[in-house]
């Protein structure tokens, strides 16, 4: 028997949910009927109130969608009906892509092969716990390596007790100094790379056992590295070099071509490119940043990064990194563009937006018969409706001020919302009412009010 879905739903969504149940049976084929119960609103369905209004399903019936925001136990409907039940999106709109419409199959996002170093600047600075307890926050973020970043001009004595401790903790390690006593004393302890290699130390460093990066004596010319790379050759090392990515303003693109020209010169080494000089130092979100300098060293082989996260704006570089990175090994990989896979850098604006309309706000206004609000966010205007009018407007204060006199903890609640939808409609969001609006991985869920108080121990 095919596919034949009912979908369960309120009074007030019926007419939108029977058009989008209409188009899917034409595009898909699969048999669509709509129920709709004695309620005006489907978000306050329980499963429980359900069964007394649907106690017995058709029997060509195949299976069950319930609203997004339907709450309680849904084996109780099962073992009741005897068919499979589920919940759909919170939105209606959305539910053509559980039936693959509208959206790709998910992409497997789960291999890269960048390497992540996510460096603790001024390390020796830290308390041994504070030290371990950021590494493993950022290695929860996607970091591979810890960078140790020690502190020019100083000795860390200690250097050899805190990679211990992080070894203990599982944790890989590498140190960022030029400093012998240090980096001697941290690959004793257990650290396994070294940053870095050139003349300055190429008379001592290359004994060690560990990796070393080779850097250029001269930025500039990266031929310079060709003299530390011999000795390292020499000495049965392993190496990664890296040609140093220059900041905007001084020499940035030219620093990527310097890249280019290593990976050319050296097809076989691995390469390693240190991207804090733009993410830092550039006054600009650092996802999308991020998200570039992922694709140019998928392209390019570059199979580490070094990335740090001090300046407020790339705080959470790591982890847009981790993102980037398994981003475009799968559109390298897959030879299809990185778009509608994970929204999860999407922060500042939403993927797509949703309209009501006019005519569909209009009827679904004459067919409300309680008093309360429902919130949209479209077309330059907050809209406010209940049963007793439709209030709508660029400002949240003069919309506000239209609804006159209110009860304290409603007149909280509405200037929350009123004041995310506002948010929404500056930025390009997508406001639902009761919902966090969406900052890629940053979002933080969000209960809404009448969840809330449904669960608040009753006096």
């Amino acid at each position: 028997m095919s596919d034949r879905i009912l979908f369960v739903t309120g009074r007030l969504a019926e007419p939108a949910l029977r058009e989008v149940a209409a188009r899917l049976q034409a595009e898909t084929g699969i048999e669509t009927r709509v129920e709709v119960l004695g309620i005006s609103v489907a978000a306050l369905m329980h499963v429980d109130w359900v069964l007394r209004k649907l106690p017995v399903l058709p029997d060509e019936v195949t299976r069950v969608l319930l609203p997004g925001w339907c709450q309680g136990n849904l084996e109780t409907l099962r073992n009741a009906w005897g068919k499979p039940v589920e919940l759909g999106p919170k939105d209606l709109q959305d539910i053509p892509e559980l039936f693959g419409r509208g959206a790709r199959p998910p992409a497997d996002l789960s291999t890269y092969d960048i390497e992540i170093l996510a460096e603790i600047n001024h390390a020796p600075r830290l308390a041994v716990a504070d030290l371990v307890r950021e590494a493993v926050r950022l290695r929860g973020e996607g970091a591979d390596l810890i960078d140790l970043g020690c502190i020019p001009g100083e000795t860390w004595s200690e250097i050899g007790d805190a990679v211990r401790c992080l070894r203990n903790e599982g944790l890989r390690v590498s140190v960022d100094s030029f400093q012998r006593q240090e980096v001697e004393a941290a690959v004793a302890a257990g650290a396994e790379l070294v940053l870095s290699g050139n003349g300055s130390n190429r008379d001592w460093v290359f004994d060690l056992p560990a990796e070393i990066v080779i850097i250029p004596d001269d930025p500039s010319r990266p031929e310079t590295i060709g003299p530390t790379l011999e000795i390292a050759r020499a000495k049965g090392r392993p190496v990664r070099l890296d040609s140093i990515l220059e900041p905007i303003g001084f020499g940035f693109a030219e620093s990527l071509a310097r890249y280019a020209r290593v990976r050319r010169e050296y097809p076989d080494l691995p390469l390693m490119m240190g991207v804090g000089n733009v993410t830092e130092l550039s006054e600009v979100d650092s996802a999308g940043v991020n998200f570039l300098l992922a694709a140019i060293c998928q392209e390019w082989g570059i199979h580490s990064i070094l990335t740090t996260q001090v300046i407020n704006w790339g705080r959470t570089a790591v982890r847009e990194f981790d993102i980037a990175r398994r981003l475009a090994a799968w559109s390298l990989r897959e030879k299809k563009l990185p778009k509608r896979l994970d929204a999860g850098l999407v922060m500042l604006r939403d993927a797509k937006l949703r309209e009501v309309g006019a005519e569909g706000l209009e009827r679904l206004q004459a067919g409300i018969k309680d008093p309360n609000f429902r919130i949209f966010a479209e077309r330059g205007e907050i809209h406010v409706l209940n049963r007793d009018g439709h209030w709508h407007g660029p400002d949240p204060y003069e919309v506000f001020d239209q609804l006159g006199p209110l009860e304290p903890s409603h007149a909280f609640y509405l200037g929350y919302e009123l004041a995310k939808a506002k948010t929404a409609l500056t930025l390009g969001k997508q406001y639902r009412q009761d919902e966090a609006l969406q900052w890629g991985f940053l979002t933080v869920p969000e209960e809404s009010a009448l969840h809330r108080r449904s669960e608040r121990p009753r006096p």
